[in-house]
């Protein structure tokens, strides 16, 4: 399920962003863009959206700011600066020049300088990490929490539309069976005239065909697969794999179907009920 979160927490002079951008995908799967110093802190970040979140891909982008005084200090070679001196002055000397090296001219010379930046105190930057990403994750959550509530209508109604398709199959199937019955009977009075049919036969013949074409089985479960989807769409716990396992229990119920109908009209039904269950599949991809 989609989404976007974004939270920055201060404090003792070091300042973290964490933003989360969520797509759909089958499992938890995150992606990181952070500075190289605070590397360390991707174990906290995946310790806590592991703890919050199941399904889909997640880029965590984290910025970081350590604005303490102690946060840098500037080193001089003082070595390498005798050694620029020296160099200078004999070369002062040899040319008969004017030493006008000073200080300041001195700092700028190349390598004389070196800015390093302090060890960070890993706990405390794990700890506003981990601040800060469970302020980003509760407004992605939200984020989701709307479409969520908006996914949950859809697909209610699209399993009204699969248990009404069902139900017309359901009342098809007994006249299916009866038409057989009528034909069978028309066909063989035709073919024997005035001859007496046997109609221990012929009730045999309807009774091998109402088997052969019986889908109360397949009624039944798809009527019970619709009722575990309902449910699963009402549970507060994350069910998107327990509900793409109940479509492709849908689909499979629907094939049954078609292979055993012998009928135009519950072919057709059958064929509008797998496209019903492709758009549920579609959306069910969305679901944490």
């Amino acid at each position: 399920m989609t989404g976007f979160g974004r939270a920055c927490v201060e404090k003792d002079g070091r300042e973290i962003t964490v933003e989360l951008k969520s797509v759909n995908h089958r499992y938890l799967d995150l992606g990181f863009r952070m500075p190289r110093a605070i590397g360390f802190v991707e174990d906290t970040i995946r310790g806590v959206l592991g703890g919050e979140l199941s399904r889909g891909h997640v880029d965590v982008f984290v910025f970081y700011k350590n604005n303490r005084d102690d946060a840098r200090r500037v080193n001089v070679d003082t070595h390498l600066l005798g050694e620029y001196l020296k160099a200078a002055r004999a070369a002062a000397e040899e040319f008969s020049l004017r030493d006008d090296v000073g200080l300041s001219a001195a700092l700028r010379l190349p390598d004389v300088t070196e800015i390093v930046e302090a060890d960070e105190d890993r706990d405390a930057v794990c700890a506003i990490t981990a601040e800060a990403c469970r302020l980003a994750c509760a407004e992605l959550k939200a984020m989701r929490a709307r479409e969520g509530a908006k996914l949950y209508d859809d697909l209610y109604g699209k399993s009204r539309t699969v248990e009404d398709i069902k139900d017309r199959i359901a009342r098809r199937a007994p006249e299916v069976v009866e038409e057989y019955r009528v034909k069978l009977t028309e066909r063989i009075e035709k073919m024997l005239g005035s001859v007496e049919v046997d109609r221990a036969r012929l009730a045999t013949e309807v009774a091998l065909f109402a088997d052969k074409a019986g889908i109360d089985e397949e009624i039944v479960r798809l009527t019970s697969h619709v009722t575990q989807f309902r449910a699963m769409l009402d549970s507060a716990e994350p069910s998107g794999r327990k509900l793409d396992f109940i479509v492709q229990e849908m689909n499979r119920e629907f094939n049954t179907i078609g292979s055993k109908a012998n009928d135009g009209d519950i072919v057709n039904l059958v064929i509008a009920g797998k496209g019903e269950v492709e758009k549920i599949r579609e959306q069910v991809q969305n679901i944490e």
